[in-house]
């Protein structure tokens, strides 16, 4: 499960990147979200619900 989640976490960082045209008026939202998804990981993983 923690493979899953580490190549989720990669394709969301590449997509969250704006460097496509239609991206530019995103502002800070797929960073920002981007941001609180690896705080809830890293929280997961502290517990020790998930293994890496």
């Amino acid at each position: 499960m923690g493979t899953i989640l580490l190549i989720i976490l990669v394709l969301l960082l590449i997509g969250a990147l704006p460097t496509w045209p239609y991206s530019s008026g995103w502002g800070y939202y797929p960073s920002g979200g981007l941001g609180l998804l690896l705080v809830i990981i890293l929280i997961l993983v502290a517990l020790g619900y998930v293994r890496f």
